[in-house]
């Protein structure tokens, strides 16, 4: 089969289309021939390396994970010994976590991990769904615990993960505020944000207004200045990816560190996020989306060939909502 390749670190050049031996299901996986795939601010970090600290967990010299991708849709191949859940044919997606792999043609992955794609979406449109639908998810749901009426800010609301922040808040009843530039406004406002500031204008943390949950997906303002706006027991969530800006030791890790570290100094709840990939979550996101309360938003689609290319779009924060990748499986 073919797949995206990486034997060491560095810009997207590393990155390879690479015959190489498609996998064989284990007695608790299925083998999935990949429709599509997703990328992630995940998945620039781990191709690069980037921040360096990260190196201990994706590998010190290079990826233990050779072939990128994480968020993957397609139709169950075969089947594990053990898997009673899905058969040959079935259409599914899910989130490989760590692992990787999604940018090929085949992919193994346990039957734990997967879920049955959502009738009324495309493969293109399941494949965005998974890390990005999760994070928003577990944050509204699991940290900030959401109520009708709450004031909920989304600082990069224009994002992957963003888009599905906004429609998700608004779907458990809160009033939602998207902080995004000035030619995704009118992208936040067709998600259902009530108010929209373009931070090329204006700065939410100095406007005066404050909110019940500040949702922070991009890292790039301080504790600080979420403090000003967050009502004083309100709920900073901190999930930013970053963008590649030459490489560092921490990256937007430096932020979710500090909020750790003053966490339990604070009159206001400070939260970071660690989304959980798994069948219970994917399958909330598939009744949401059935029902018509999330809608993925694609910004590009690009071949399998041209994965690198899409990753130089992405990091250099150009990309807006999802980035889809598609895959043209044999057989």
């Amino acid at each position: 089969m073919k797949a995206i390749v990486q034997d060491r670190y560095g810009p997207p050049d590393v990155l390879e289309l690479r015959e190489v031996d498609t996998p064989v299901a284990a007695d608790n996986e299925v083998l999935v021939r990949v429709h599509a795939a997703a990328l992630n601010a995940y998945d620039w970090h781990v191709m690069r390396g980037d921040p360096r600290m990260s190196r201990l967990t994706f590998g010190l010299g290079r990826p233990k994970a050779r072939i990128r991708g994480r968020d993957f849709a397609g139709r169950v191949e075969a089947v594990g010994a053990q898997v009673k859940r899905f058969r040959p044919g079935d259409e599914v997606y899910g989130d490989l976590g760590h692992a990787n792999g999604a940018f090929a043609e085949y992919v193994c992955v346990p039957d734990d991990m997967v879920a049955s794609k959502p009738v009324n979406l495309t493969m293109e449109q399941a494949a965005a769904m998974p890390l990005a639908g999760i994070t928003a998810l577990m944050g509204l749901r699991d940290q900030a615990r959401t109520q009708p009426g709450q004031r909920i800010l989304v600082n990069g609301a224009s994002g992957g993960v963003g888009t599905f922040t906004v429609q998700l808040a608004k779907s458990f009843g809160a009033e939602v505020t998207g902080v995004c530039s000035t030619r995704n406004v009118d992208l936040v406002r067709s998600l259902g944000a009530d108010h929209v500031i373009d931070y090329t204008r204006d700065d939410f943390t100095r406007d005066g207004r404050r909110y019940d949950v500040v949702f922070d997906l991009v890292g790039n303002r301080s504790l600080a200045d979420h403090r000003r706006a967050l009502t004083p027991t309100g709920t900073l969530i901190l999930s930013g990816g970053g963008v590649f800006e030459g490489g560092s030791l921490i990256g937007p890790a430096g932020l979710i560190m500090r909020g750790q570290l003053v966490s339990r100094f604070v009159r206001y709840r400070l939260l970071t996020l660690d989304a959980k990939p798994g069948r219970e979550n994917l399958a909330e996101l598939s009744d949401l989306a059935e029902a018509g309360k999330i809608t993925p938003v694609i910004d590009r689609t690009y071949p399998l060939r041209e994965v690198p290319d899409a990753i130089r779009y992405l990091e250099g924060e150009h990309a807006r909502a999802k980035v889809v990748i598609t895959v043209a499986a044999r057989g």
